[in-house]
C-alpha cells in the first residue's frame, strides 16, 4: 500500500543516523516537493491492532495532504522501552510515541484518576471519556510544560493476571506472588491491594524474569500474553480484567505547532478515526489471542471480580485528592450507562 513505511529491528547505528538526520524527504510520487515522514516510536509488533491503526492513519494523511506528510513506525521497542521513548519526544529526537497511561502519572500525579481498576464499564465508555476533551482537556493540558502533547487515547485492552503458580481465583491467591506491572505508584499500590507485590519492568524483561523466577508473573491483555508467549511460563490466565489502562500517542508541542492549521485539522480527524478502528480491531484481535494461548496450553478462568472490585477501592479514594481528579472521577462515572 502506498505510504506504508514500516520498520522492525533496525541496527543501533542505523536508529542513530535516524536520529540525527532530517524527517524531510522525496514526495511518495517522486515529484520534488519535500515530504515530512514523522517518526513513531511503538514497543508492540506489527500485528498490533495499534499499530495497524497507525499504519491506516498514515496512508489517509499522505493521500489527504497530497504525499506531504506520513509516518514511519519503528515496532517491537527498536527505538527503546516506553519510558526511553517519552524521554525522546521531549527532546525532540522522535516525533511521536505511542506509550502507556500509567508513565504520565511520572508528570502529573493527577493522571492516576484514568488509570484506577474498575473505572470503566467497557471499552466504548472508555475511549469516549478519554477523548472528550471537555472531561480531560485540562488534565492533558498539565504536561505540555514537560513538552509532552497528548494527540489520542486509545484503548490498551483489558488487562488480567496469569501467573506460573497457578489459577487466581481471589486476592489470597496472589498472596506473596511478584506481578510484574508497568512502573507507577499507581500500579503497584493496585497489586498490592489485589493480594499480590507489584514490580515494576520492562516489557522487554518479563519473559526471562518469570522464567527464572524472579517474578512469578504479570498481568496485561490477551494479545501481550499470546504475541509475546508468555502462555510458555506462566499458563495460568486468570479473568480479574481489573484495569483498562489507555495508551496514548503522544508528541512534541513544537511538532503540533509547526503543522498549518489545515494540516492540524486533518490530522485530528485521522486521529479521531483511529481510535474507533483500532477499538473494532482489538476485540477481534483479543478473540483470537485468547484461543491461540489456549490452543499452546494455557488455562484460562473466571475469578470472583466482586472480591477484587473490593479490594482495590480504597485505590480510588486515596488517588482522587484534587479538584481536577474528582472533577474527571465525577464525569467518568456520569458518563456510565
Amino acid at each position: 500500500m502506498q505510504g506504508r513505511r514500516m520498520l522492525g529491528a533496525i541496527g543501533a547505528a542505523a536508529v542513530m543516523t535516524l536520529a540525527l538526520a532530517s524527517c524531510s524527504s522525496s514526495s511518495a510520487d517522486g515529484g520534488d516537493q519535500p515530504q515530512t515522514v514523522f517518526r513513531v516510536a511503538f514497543n508492540q509488533d506489527v500485528n498490533h491492532p495499534q499499530a495497524q491503526a497507525l499504519i491506516s492513519l498514515s496512508d489517509e494523511l499522505e493521500a489527504r495532504t497530497d504525499g506531504a506528510y506520513a509516518l514511519e513506525l519503528y515496532t517491537d521497542e527498536t527505538l527503546g522501552d516506553q519510558a526511553a521513548t517519552i524521554e525522546q519526544v521531549q527532546s525532540g529526537t522522535i516525533d511521536f510515541a505511542m506509550v502507556a497511561g500509567s508513565l504520565l502519572e511520572n508528570f502529573d500525579s493527577d493522571f492516576a484518576v484514568v488509570n484506577l481498576p474498575y473505572l470503566y464499564e467497557s471499552p466504548e465508555h472508555q475511549m469516549s471519556v478519554l477523548n472528550d476533551r471537555e472531561i480531560v482537556g485540562e488534565l492533558y493540558d498539565a504536561v505540555l510544560e514537560d513538552n509532552i502533547q497528548v494527540l489520542a487515547a486509545y484503548h490498551g485492552g483489558v488487562r488480567n493476571v496469569y501467573s506460573s503458580v497457578g489459577p487466581v481465583e481471589t486476592p489470597a491467591d496472589l498472596a506473596g506472588q511478584k506481578i510484574r506491572v508497568i512502573g507507577s505508584d499507581t500500579n503497584v499500590r493496585m497489586m498490592e491491594l489485589m493480594g499480590g507485590v507489584g514490580t515494576p519492568m520492562a516489557q522487554g524483561e518479563v519473559y526471562t524474569a518469570i522464567q527464572s523466577g524472579v517474578l512469578d508473573g504479570a498481568e496485561n491483555n490477551p494479545l501481550i500474553y499470546s504475541s509475546l508467549s508468555h502462555d510458555e511460563i506462566a499458563p495460568y490466565y486468570s479473568l480479574t480484567q481489573h484495569l483498562m489502562m489507555p495508551d496514548y500517542l503522544i508528541g512534541s508541542p513544537a511538532v503540533w505547532e509547526a503543522l498549518d492549521e489545515e494540516t492540524r485539522g486533518v490530522l485530528q480527524e485521522l486521529l479521531d478515526e483511529s481510535v474507533d478502528t483500532e477499538l473494532e480491531a482489538f476485540s477481534t484481535a483479543v478473540d483470537e489471542a485468547t484461543a491461540a494461548a489456549e490452543e499452546a496450553g494455557a488455562t484460562v478462568n473466571e475469578v470472583d471480580i466482586e472480591a477484587f472490585r473490593e479490594a482495590v477501592q480504597p485505590l480510588h479514594d486515596e488517588r482522587i485528592t484534587t479538584d481536577v481528579t474528582r472533577s474527571i472521577y465525577d464525569a467518568i462515572q456520569a458518563a456510565r450507562g
